[in-house]
């Protein structure tokens, strides 16, 4: 179980406990956090689960694999060192902790 902390556009943050296995999207999903859609339910096939992640985290998490990469071409407004689709980021341990930011829309 790790402790993760969603922060909405407007600042609100959102602290929840995911439990290992899941995905970051799926903890929001699960606790209601407004901002990630996941339109395609975790496929990788849209961008609507695009997060900012807490500039302390981009080195601490798993590399992006190229089916991620391709994704964010289409997600709104993606920062070339900090986004990430949450779909793709499953929960251990080693995330307690993590920060992630949600962008203006998802698209």
């Amino acid at each position: 179980m790790a402790r993760i902390t969603y922060i909405e556009y407007n600042g609100t943050p959102h602290e929840v406990e995911v439990p290992n296995g899941l995905t970051v999207m799926e903890g929001a999903r699960d606790n209601n956090i407004p901002g990630i859609e996941a339109d395609c339910g975790g496929a990788c096939a849209c961008s609507t689960c695009h997060v900012y992640v807490d500039e302390a985290w981009v080195d601490r998490l798993p590399e992006m694999e190229a089916m991620e990469e391709d994704m964010l071409d289409f997600a709104w407004d993606p920062d070339p060192v900090r986004s990430r689709l949450t779909c793709q980021l499953r929960v251990t341990d080693e995330f307690e902790g993590l920060v992630v930011q949600m962008p203006e829309k998802q698209i």
